[in-house]
């Protein structure tokens, strides 16, 4: 179906703008929806003279190039083959009885822009794209095999929790003069973006490099595609689950599944040539300075107030740790989430979202910053994470910092540790999908209708009948919460029915209408919240008798072990992306 059958503009996806011209053997971008257009666009090939007496060849069949892709063109996007051959720009479209003239083409619409952080955030960013430019792209893109640490594909209907990941690697030019030149790439900033399902919220919680932690063992692919186990180190700098040892990014998402208890989906990761390449592509981000700053480490000097910082100026803001609060690690987290603030702004400005020349440098520079895992290594997968992390409101978007104390273990403090007091309730948020800032009322709705499941006059254990799966939690969860509700709980009807087809992030319980009854017995004696429990249809167990279906996701803890989700996400020193503030 060709653009015209989508119907508006609006709604069309930008690779089916580029269409092929059988004429010239090339891909055209067609932006206008206004004119009626041919399936396959392109002019007829002419039989006669035209009215200026000169016949048209093929090398001009194409016409006259839009103003969109001529910057395509300038981004590394091949032209016609006619042009290329001569040297020379095609001729202007004929009139009258030639081809029909193509109207200017608007602004590009709709185009997608949003950040994900390292050591800034980073764009993905695809206006005005089509087939050929996407291809183009996704060539930019490095992808690295981390096995099972991440997830295959992503899913646009479930929230989703990507690591991000910025190195102290100084490759590039211009970078050599940075601290230890000879940096493997440790894991020197850390994001842990968590987007709600329902994308009214994210949370982006930075994660210390100087954090004391457990790296577990993790299973690597090596260059020639061999597996190589590396060995766990206990109590270390978080920084160290990359790069040390030869460790790679999957090493990094083991890590903060161990410390934090979510799981990373996938991981993004960058160095110092993004933050560089990102701001001047956008032609500067506004920052802010409570005093001036000249520090000779980071060669960062800025006045004190509202300044434009792009390229090295850039990378000095984000690398400054000595002109900030007490000079230490914290108070730069500070500064780089205010900094990734500014850039989001940035990226979703109208000065930005309108200039197709922006849009291009922005989704060449974001693209050859990346490295990504196979999950999301194309440049498609790219543009909808970009798309769901578009949806979430800038004024929920809400950064911190895993709560931390000071080393016990050292007399002059230069590590932290997880803080084991407010840290639980920080991860148990996150991992059930809390938000930490206030939400639409409609979530508020969902909220209360999850909540109105659990009222009602409740079965007694012995008539409940449910099948138990294993849906993402540890091998053996469905055999050990069988035994637990038989022996201990008094539900004699139930049975393991296996694993479940596919793994779920948290655990469910499927009932039909009329045994609401025995699912609210059952989250009672499971403590499940409200929203764990999905109306829908019984299935016939092993005795052919309707049962319920309760699967066992990756949030389960135990057999016995309560599951109820917090109702509000505990109080924490936060900033949120739509606030401006300034660096002290």
């Amino acid at each position: 179906m060709d653009a015209q059958g989508r119907g508006r503009a609006d709604n069309i996806d930008p690779a089916d703008q580029w269409v092929l011209n059988p004429n010239t053997g090339e891909y055209e971008l067609r932006l206008s929806a206004s004119a009626p257009q041919s399936s396959v666009p392109g002019p007829r090939r002419p039989n006669s003279r035209d009215s200026g007496g000169a016949r048209r060849g093929r090398g001009d069949a194409a016409g006259g190039q839009t103003r969109e892709m001529r910057e395509v063109r300038g981004a590394e996007v091949p032209g016609p083959r006619s042009g290329r051959r001569r040297g020379a720009e095609p001729e202007p479209p004929p009139t009258r009885r030639g081809r029909r003239p193509v109207k200017k083409k608007s602004k590009a619409k709709k185009v997608l822009a949003w950040t994900a952080g390292g050591t800034a955030f980073v764009l993905v960013a695809v206006g005005t794209a089509g087939y050929l430019y996407l291809k183009h792209l996704e060539g930019n893109v490095t992808t690295t095999d981390v096995g099972d640490a991440a997830k295959n594909s992503f899913s646009k209907d479930d929230a989703f929790n990507i690591l991000i990941i910025g190195t102290d690697k100084r490759t590039g030019k211009g970078n050599e003069g940075y601290g230890d030149s000879g940096s493997v790439g440790h894991a020197d900033t850390n994001i842990l973006l968590h987007v709600a399902k329902d994308r009214t919220n994210a949370t982006a919680l930075s994660i210390p490099r100087d954090l004391i932690v457990d790296v577990p063992d993790c299973e690597t692919t090596q260059a020639d595609d061999t597996k190589k186990v590396i060995p766990g180190t206990d109590g270390v700098r978080f920084n160290t689950s990359l790069g040390q040892e030869g460790r790679d990014p999957g090493c990094t998402m083991r890590t903060v599944k161990a410390v934090t208890g979510i799981e990373p989906d996938h991981f993004m990761m960058v160095d110092f040539n993004a933050v560089k390449t990102l701001t001047t592509a956008v032609g500067g981000v506004d920052v802010c300075l409570k005093h001036a700053v000249k520090d000779k480490q980071s060669h960062l000097d800025l006045p004190a107030g509202p300044s434009k910082i792009a390229g090295e100026q850039a990378l000095a803001f984000v690398r400054t740790r000595h002109s900030w609060g007490n000079q230490g690690d914290l108070d730069r987290i500070k500064v780089q989430q205010q900094f990734m603030g500014s850039l989001m702004r940035k990226m979703s400005s109208s000065d930005t979202l309108t200039s197709p020349t922006k849009l291009v440098k922005l989704a060449e520079a974001a693209t050859k910053a990346l490295t990504v895992d196979k999950g999301i290594g194309k440049v498609s997968t790219l543009k909808d994470v970009a798309l769901e992390l578009k949806k979430v409101p800038p004024k929920n978007i809400s950064f911190m910092t895993v709560p931390v104390v000071d080393n016990p273990a050292e007399k002059v403090h230069a590590t932290v540790v997880v803080d084991k007091t407010r840290a639980p309730e920080v991860f148990d948020a996150i991992r059930n999908d809390v938000s930490f800032t206030e939400v639409k009322k409609k979530q508020k709705a969902a909220k209360d209708a999850a909540a109105a499941r659990l009222k009602g006059s409740k079965s007694q254990p012995s008539e409940v009948r449910v099948r138990v799966l294993n849906g993402g939690a540890e091998a053996g969860s469905a055999q050990e919460t069988l035994q637990w509700l038989q022996t201990q709980e008094g539900v004699l009807k139930s049975e393991n029915a296996g694993n479940a087809p596919a793994e779920l992030s948290r655990t469910t319980l499927e009932y039909a209408p009329d045994q609401a009854p025995q699912a609210r017995e059952l989250a009672a004696l499971m403590g499940l919240s409200g929203s764990a429990l999905k109306p829908g249809k019984s299935v016939t167990n092993s005795q052919g008798l309707p049962a319920m279906t309760l699967t066992l996701g990756k949030d389960f803890k135990g057999a016995g072990v309560r599951l109820t989700a917090p109702k509000k996400a505990p109080s924490v020193d936060k900033s949120t992306a739509d606030k401006v503030q300034c660096a002290s």
